[in-house]
């Protein structure tokens, strides 16, 4: 049974209608797949064979280093898509693993299934490029905090692109826990490096809002990585 009205807030299926996306599916061939918690539902490296979306649930993506270090991209909860970027192309496989959050339901759309809504729907054509693109931002971004080397330089572009050229002081809307997972290192590992920065004065946290107070200095920790 898929909940067409979620399916309404899935990026692919934006502004297309309760009614028009069930007789979309209901003109092409498609799955709905189970998996229990901690269950891997891609292995990176794995090809791209489907389209899929989460039904209900959520899932995590990680990568794995050389070291043998695992890394959390993100949790990906319903009703997102998988892997949008990678359905099409020469090397379309699964750049992560991803694995189970907790019982999910899945939908799966076979990639020429899918091709075909492309070519017969223009507002899930259009959908679809704003995911491809928006997906290549956020790898982007993902990339750049991995290339700092150290979590102050981590914690230093973190701070700087969420205020901006402007901006001294904004919202503070991700956990501990969330940040040490994005810059890919451990919670009291940041924990220590967030205390020392806030000691030096660097910045101020109250209340959930996080005042930048001195730009020029978490510029150069920035230059040096």
């Amino acid at each position: 049974m898929i909940d067409y009205k979620l399916l309404e807030q899935c990026p692919v299926f934006e502004g297309v209608s309760e009614s028009e996306i069930r007789n979309i599916l209901n003109g092409i061939h498609y799955q709905v797949k189970k998996y229990k918690k901690g269950d891997v539902v891609v292995v990176a490296g794995e090809p791209v064979v489907y389209l899929f979306v989460v039904l209900s649930g959520s899932v995590k993506g990680e990568m794995v280093d050389y070291s043998g270090k695992t890394i959390k991209i993100e949790d990906i909860e319903a009703p997102r898509p998988l892997a949008t970027a990678f359905l099409f192309g020469k090397r379309n496989r699964f750049p992560v693993i991803v694995t189970a959050n907790n019982e999910v339901r899945m939908l799966a759309i076979h990639v020429p299934e899918f091709l075909k809504l492309l070519q017969n729907n223009v507002q899930v054509l259009k959908n679809y490029l704003d995911s491809i693109s928006s997906r290549s931002q956020f790898l982007s971004q993902k990339l750049q905090f991995l290339s700092f080397k150290t979590i102050r330089g981590k914690m230093a572009h973190f701070l700087l692109q969420q205020a901006g050229d402007r901006l001294h002081s904004f919202p503070l809307k991700s956990t501990q826990q969330q940040l040490s997972e994005l810059f890919g290192v451990t919670r009291p590992s940041l924990a220590r490096v967030l205390s020392e920065m806030q000691k030096e004065k660097l910045f101020a946290i109250e209340k959930r809002t996080v005042t930048l107070l001195d730009k020029k200095r978490l510029n150069d920790i920035l230059r040096n990585g």
